[in-house]
Order: C-alpha cells, then sequence, then structure tokens
C-alpha cells in the first residue's frame, strides 16, 4: 500500500500508476441490496432465474452505478493518505462503461495519478481509474475520478 502525508508526496506520483486494489467478489446479495438501496430493481439485475433464461448474460449483471459505488472503498486498498482533516468525492470526468459486470465475478481498481493541484491549500487529484474483470480482456469502465484532499498544516 502507497503511503502519502502530504501534497509534495502526493505531487511526487504525477503521471505514475499509483496501484491495484485487492480482488472484490461481486454477489447477487450485493446488487440485491444496491438494488433495495437505489430504488433500481430491474430485471435484470434482481431476477436470477429471468436473467439466467432470457438475460444476454445468462446470469444478473451488477449496476453500473454499484461498481462505480466501489471506487471508495477500493481506491483505499491502493493507498493510505495520511495527515487529512477532510476528504471530498469531487467528480468523475469522461467516465465510460464498457462491459458489464455479470454475478460472481471478481473486480479491482487500477488508478494512476493524472493530474494533481493545490488550490489555496486543497488539493486536487484527478485519478485516472480503471476497473479491472477478473478473466476479461475488457475493463467494467474506465474514466477520471477527482478527488479533494484537506491536508492538516
Amino acid at each position: 500500500m502507497l503511503i502519502i502525508n502530504n501534497y509534495t508526496e502526493f505531487e511526487s506520483f504525477l503521471g505514475q500508476e499509483l496501484g491495484v486494489s485487492a480482488w472484490h467478489k461481486i454477489t447477487q446479495d450485493q446488487i440485491g441490496k444496491f438494488a433495495d438501496a437505489t430504488l433500481d430493481h430491474q430485471w435484470i439485475h434482481i431476477d436470477t432465474e429471468r436473467a439466467a433464461t432470457e438475460g444476454p448474460f445468462k446470469a444478473t449483471i451488477a449496476h453500473g452505478y454499484l461498481t462505480l459505488s466501489l471506487i471508495p472503498y477500493l481506491w483505499k486498498q491502493i493507498t493510505d493518505i495520511k495527515n487529512l482533516k477532510m476528504e471530498i468525492n469531487y467528480g468523475i470526468e469522461n467516465l465510460k462503461f464498457a462491459q458489464a459486470v455479470v454475478v460472481d465475478s471478481e473486480v479491482r481498481l487500477r488508478a494512476k495519478l493524472v493530474s494533481i493541484a493545490n488550490l489555496r491549500g486543497v488539493t486536487k487529484a484527478v485519478l485516472g481509474v480503471e476497473l479491472e474483470i477478473q478473466g476479461q480482456n475488457k475493463p467494467a469502465f474506465k474514466g477520471d475520478v477527482v478527488f479533494l484532499y484537506h491536508f492538516i498544516d
């Protein structure tokens, strides 16, 4: 795990891959809980029998937004950013879903520091991220996420 203590250390990784998270299995239970939390109960996500017979993947698939919601969890497996007052999920840019994540697939996050700026004491970090699916050539998604970090002075 990469440990970052301040802006200067973070900036030293500009243009570099920061690391890769551990694999995370997407279960039907997780998909069902996400459907309940977001009120998105499309059959392709929650009806295992119908998905097996009528679905293009012959199984249920994770919501695209469920896969996105894993970014903070998986990112924290790649880096430990210390000396923070606060961190904020600030945005997502240029993101494209490339492939569905079939139930019981394992995914992991790969991250690169694309840009970093000091905005009057607030660090704005843009990370190029890709959610890899084990055994697949195409990622689930690829894009840039933006975090704001308020380091302790």
